[in-house]
């Protein structure tokens, strides 16, 4: 059923890299034992640094043959849909996609309402007094007027999913090995998360809360997602541009999410301008009369018109690469593993969101 309605999703193209080098990193990943795997990545960045396809991508390339991984969408802007080219998704794990590498890929659209209604039948038993409040717009009031209420149901909700042993209910549609031969219900659990600026807060939103809850079912739920999310199975990986201002508040997410103790894992530099020269000529040194018979003998008209735009273009590149150089340097000072992403000059269709998803598998995550 799920092949037949998102049969547009995964090609037979999108199958299993069964190449050598495919090969090499896989076994590469597998014979690490410095730390255990991760299973819970979150993706956030400065708006506008292309946070949600790296994640989509990152989904794609946990997604090893045999293997399952979930796409959580926190922020309700239904950006995987877009990116998968598929209707809305429901509040429901539903399959989308095929890896690269052969394995599963699951969305899950994590509605605040939705996930109060499971919080408050799941440790006070209000199922129907739940919906009852729901209809008259008590469940809205709360998730509206109180934003860390919504904080603690969408960082818990997806914490149950790495939590979730195989066989549970949750996932729908089947494959990626039967239930008695995996632990978990998904390998990894990939969240699209909220913007760098409020990272740090966002997850430890249940800190406060177990603080301030110091007995019974919150206070219980609090912990375990605190333990989570601050464990070694847990990685905040931090999307950025060769820029200004984007590096700058990757800097301080990076400081904010040490300060409060959580998990660091990797920086992504997204939309990475392939190199144009290995050296540019200094404009005031060329030879402008050698460049325009340059010019002329390419066949070029006009050519004597056309070398004084072509030095401002040489010069505003040169400008932009020393930017890029003197950032690249300020966040490998952050101490942490920095990996560049292209830049997809026709834009972010789902064959290039495909594109990325293998250059991140020559990665360990």
């Amino acid at each position: 059923m799920h092949e037949q309605r998102h049969g547009h999703v995964f090609p037979l193209r999108h199958g299993p890299d069964s190449s050598p080098t495919a090969r090499r990193r896989r076994l590469a990943r597998v014979s690490s034992t410095h730390r255990p795997p991760r299973r819970l990545h979150v993706v956030s960045g400065k708006g506008g640094t292309g946070k949600t396809t790296v994640a989509a991508a990152l989904a794609l390339a946990l997604a090893e043959e045999g293997r399952r991984t979930l796409l959580v969408e926190v922020e309700g802007r239904q950006g995987m849909a877009q990116l998968f080219q598929t209707e809305a998704l429901p509040y429901a794990e539903r399959r989308i996609a095929i890896g690269p590498g052969g394995g599963e890929v699951f969305a899950l659209a994590i509605d605040a309402e939705q996930a109060l209604l499971e919080y408050l039948h799941m440790f006070y038993k209000l199922g129907g007094a739940g919906r009852a409040l729901r209809r008259i717009g008590a469940i809205d009031f709360a998730t509206t007027v109180a934003p860390g209420l919504r904080d603690v149901l969408l960082t818990g909700k997806a914490c149950e999913a790495v939590r979730r042993r195989a066989g549970a209910s949750g996932a729908s549609g089947s494959g990626g090995g039967a239930a008695g031969q995996r632990e978990w219900a998904y390998d990894a659990v990939v969240m699209d998360a909220p913007p760098t600026g409020r990272i740090a807060r966002f997850l430890g939103v249940n800190e406060e809360v177990a603080g301030l809850a110091r007995m019974g079912p919150i206070h219980h739920q609090a912990q375990a997602v605190m333990r989570v999310l601050k464990s070694a199975e847990t990685a905040v990986h931090l999307v950025t541009l060769l820029e200004e201002m984007p590096v700058q508040e990757t800097a301080d997410g990076v400081a904010e999410l040490r300060a409060a103790q959580l998990p660091v894992g990797s920086v992504v530099v997204n939309m990475v301008r392939p190199p144009l020269a290995a050296a540019l000529p200094d404009e005031a040194a060329t030879d402008r009369a050698a460049l325009t018979r340059a010019l002329a003998g390419a066949g070029l008209r006009g050519a004597s018109g056309l070398v004084t735009p072509l030095l401002t273009q040489a010069r505003e590149y040169a400008h932009r690469h020393e930017l890029e150089r003197r950032q690249r340097g300020e966040l490998d000072a952050l101490g942490l593993p920095v990996r560049e992403l292209p830049l997809l000059t026709d834009g972010v269709d789902l064959a290039g969101l495909y594109l990325l998803a293998r250059r991140l598998r020559e990665w360990e995550w």
